[in-house]
């Protein structure tokens, strides 16, 4: 059966496979688990979840709520009962399981950054496009922008609310990795994490310009740095490879600046995303360890009203919250993978492309490689072909 003949029919329930069942895998799960509890969706069945140990990913299957487990991906997708993957495996893996799972006729949902290279990506990019033309869907999973508090100020800044946005500050700034003696993991490793703070969190941060403004990166100057360059290993100390810790200069093309600083060094700081965004008629604040919260300040009124004020966003009016509790009771950051999965379903029900898509998340790409090329370099750089 080609991938065509797939596609041809549109089955009564559609058929998930998760591929990675660790920090993410067992994110995505909740989210497969929960979503038809409290959303309209098309039916689906949690099918199988994918991992290489088969011991552990057998108990996680069973905990987390899939109906088997199995250790090789690619046998899965010959599987015409699978008709959604999602990936949630590192990001050295990403561009060969989606490009597979695309051209086998499967919807792709991908954990961020997209890729661990500017020419996965764009190879991923372009599987998607022409995936797309068959009517298979694809999505990246920036789940952040499911954070109600950013879809509200998403919606005040395409309302004309700021007015022109002049500059806009984000900061995702994390402390796991801040005692010299925490053990090497894959993520330390360039080979398999791609980079560090830089394509981790900064990938966050920079899509939430882009998705907040609506607006694309021009030009880029950059800094990287390794505070802790050799970790515990299993056989001694191992050289770290990537950044611990970067921060970058945005050009927009509507003319704003973003600056982004991100850290997995930030002693305190747990998970803050802090985005503050200024226009010339107001202001937005908002910080993740206050995920509910989101501050405007409206510079239209008179002086001696002006200042920032507190909306809890809780209420049914409130983008995904009509969905969950009564108005007063706050959501946390586990809901937002829940939103992604249920906007994700939804767009294959309809035949149309979700948002973000493999093209956005290859635009991210393209400034992320800008950054690390303009820290190697100590120069300013121009970024092209969006």
């Amino acid at each position: 059966m080609t991938s065509s003949d797939r596609t041809a029919k549109k089955p009564t329930s559609l058929g998930v496979a998760a591929i990675g069942y660790a920090f993410m895998g067992k994110a995505h799960s909740n989210a497969w688990r929960n979503v038809a509890s409290f959303f309209d969706v098309p039916a689906f069945e949690q099918k199988v979840l994918v991992g290489r140990d088969p011991e552990l990913v057998a108990e996680a299957a069973a905990k987390y709520g899939w109906s088997e487990s199995a250790t090789d991906w690619r046998s899965v997708l010959e599987r015409d009962d699978i008709h959604i993957v999602d990936i949630c495996a590192p990001g050295w893996m990403h561009a060969e399981i989606a490009i597979a799972a695309l051209e086998a006729g499967k919807h792709v949902l991908v954990e961020k950054p997209l890729a661990n290279t500017l020419a996965e990506a764009e190879a991923m990019a372009q599987a998607a496009a022409v995936a797309r033309s068959r009517g298979v869907q694809s999505m990246i999973g920036f789940n952040y922008r499911r954070v109600p508090a950013l879809a509200v100020a998403k919606e005040l800044i395409a309302e004309g609310r700021l007015g022109t946005v002049r500059h806009v500050r984000a900061a995702y700034l994390q402390d796991w990795l801040v005692d010299a003696d925490s053990p090497m993991t894959w993520r330390l490793k360039k080979e398999t994490a791609g980079s560090g703070a830089l394509g981790d969190i900064a990938s966050h941060a920079i899509d939430q310009v882009l998705f907040l403004l609506g607006d694309t990166v021009t030009e880029v100057s950059g800094r990287l740095h390794t505070f802790v360059d050799r970790r515990p290993g299993a056989d001694g100390p191992e050289q770290v490879t990537v950044d611990d810790a970067a921060w970058a200069t945005l050009a927009l093309a509507s003319g704003a600046v973003a600056s982004v600083e991100v850290s997995r060094v930030a002693a305190g700081k747990k998970n803050s995303l802090t985005m503050e965004i200024y226009g010339d008629k107001g202001s937005l604040l908002f910080d993740l360890e206050s995920i509910n919260e989101l501050g405007f300040m409206d510079a239209t009124l008179p002086v001696r009203e002006q200042g920032f004020r507190r909306i809890l966003v809780n209420e049914p009016e409130h983008p995904y919250m009509g969905a969950w509790w009564p108005q007063g009771h706050v959501i946390g950051w586990e809901h937002t993978f829940t939103h992604e999965v249920r906007d994700f379903l939804l767009a294959i029900d309809a035949g149309t492309p979700p948002s973000p898509s493999f093209e956005e998340g290859l635009a991210v790409q393209k400034v992320l490689a800008a950054i690390e090329e303009s820290a190697n370099n100590k120069s300013t750089l121009t970024v092209v072909n969006y």
